[in-house]
């Protein structure tokens, strides 16, 4: 499954109301760390097709962003039912990206 790009208009329907789990990378065009995981959300998106994997740009959706507490990019959270389950903040290995979602 493709990485979605997540937005305000879209956010409610293609995470919050999943029956999936959801994978979504908050992260910015202008973030060196974001840039370096990107293959790896992308892999994990193409790989896993009974998660749901998404993004959304600070910079495009900054009051969505601003909802979540995002304060640092690269941020991942996985969401559940609706709600969010884990968060990671920063960069890191594409295996410790994974551990998220178990």
């Amino acid at each position: 499954m493709a990485v979605i790009h997540l937005n305000m208009e879209n956010f409610e329907e293609e995470v919050l109301q999943s029956s999936l789990p959801v994978l979504v990378d908050f992260s910015a065009t202008w973030c060196g760390p974001c840039q370096m995981i990107a293959p790896f959300i992308e892999e994990i998106a193409d790989e896993n097709p009974d998660i749901k994997v998404g993004k959304v740009d600070i910079d495009e959706s900054t009051p969505l962003a601003l909802s979540y507490g995002v304060q640092s990019v690269p941020t991942l959270m996985v969401f559940q039912g609706g709600e969010i389950v884990k968060k990671s903040i920063g960069a890191m290995p594409k295996e410790s990206i994974l551990q998220l979602l178990d």
